[in-house]
């Protein structure tokens, strides 16, 4: 890749020196393929990942496979990249059993699922909110008790496909309920994409005034309206520094059908790039990587900027 494929370098105000990038691809990107992607091909797209730079990759759920096929290989693959020096493979864990399985295989960081809304822990958990969350008291409580780091991500935190927009204080009262399980990190979800700017801004101060404080909180922008990166912008100007993303744009969400496409970690780059915020990710690299995945898929990447710079490679050659 040319420096001339490369954004120019324009810090602005206000915003993080460096931004850990939470890359989802092998996981959250592979659960909704209608194809299942070999296990090999899997451990080379992680492995892949780790070497264009990217220091936290979600590798695997510990799921059951009747409800997330896609995933039914975690034991087989996990072991597969365990090995990877310096990077972190967090795995999801919807519950005890699935904590175990994650354990037993030398897994030191986990995630747990929840919901900010009722109708999607419903379809999503076939529980109640509240009952949800009780849930993940004891799956949280082990995995801390076992030394491991614990992400709580929370979906539907902008708005639900069947109830529409969420309260705020409902969002607050469910991060802060897992914060207080012992959660490390939360990841806020906006899995129909409808967050905007002021919207995401407002939600960031809620949960400080709520005594959740921003340097544990992680974002997770989909991009249904094209917002993802203007509200990337307004976490990072709230002082938020890790953002989740996805290589190539891979993925949705298996239970919303109206959620499409989470932000791809090389448009995210791009811009992050062109602030001058350090990511420790090789662009190039990481482009040549989705584009091989997308190989795989049978199918061009969603991300604008893989299919800008593959198309200028093309002309190049």
């Amino acid at each position: 890749m040319s420096h001339d494929q490369l954004p120019m370098t324009v810090p602005a105000e206000g915003l993080p020196a460096r931004v850990r990038i939470h890359e989802v691809g092998a996981r959250d990107g592979l659960q909704n393929e209608k194809t299942a992607v070999p296990t090999e091909v899997k451990a080379e797209f992680i492995r892949r990942l780790a070497d264009a730079g990217l220091t936290t990759i979600e590798a695997t759920s510990f799921v059951h496979p009747k409800w997330v096929p896609q995933l039914a290989d975690a034991e087989q693959l996990f072991p597969m990249v365990s090995g990877l020096g310096g990077v972190r493979l967090p795995v999801l864990v919807p519950n005890l059993r699935g904590l175990d399985r994650a354990l037993a295989l030398g897994a030191r960081e986990v995630a747990v699922f929840a919901s900010a809304t009722e109708t999607f822990a419903r379809a999503n958990l076939n529980r109640t909110l509240d009952e949800s969350l009780s849930v993940f008291e004891p799956v949280v409580r082990q995995a801390r008790d076992a030394g491991a780091h614990v992400r709580g991500y929370v979906s539907m935190c902008f708005g639900d496909p069947w109830e529409g927009a969420v309260p705020l204080d409902q969002v607050v009262r469910v991060c802060r309920a897992l914060r207080d399980m012992g959660c490390d990190e939360l990841s806020l979800g906006d899995t129909i994409g409808v967050a905007t700017p002021g919207h995401v801004r407002a939600l960031l101060t809620g949960l400080n005034a709520a005594g959740v404080p921003t340097d544990v909180i992680g974002v997770h922008f989909h991009d249904t309206y094209g917002q993802a990166l203007a509200n990337t912008h307004a976490a990072l100007l709230h002082g938020v520094s890790t953002v989740d993303a996805s290589a190539g744009g891979l993925g949705g969400c298996p239970y919303a059908k109206s959620a499409t496409g989470n932000l791809a970690t090389e448009d995210l780059v791009w811009m992050l790039r062109g602030l001058g915020i350090d990511t420790g990710v090789d662009l190039g690299r990481l482009v040549a990587t989705s584009t091989w995945m997308a190989g795989h898929l049978g199918r061009p990447s969603p991300s604008r900027t893989v299919r800008a710079l593959s198309h200028e490679d093309t002309e190049e050659h």
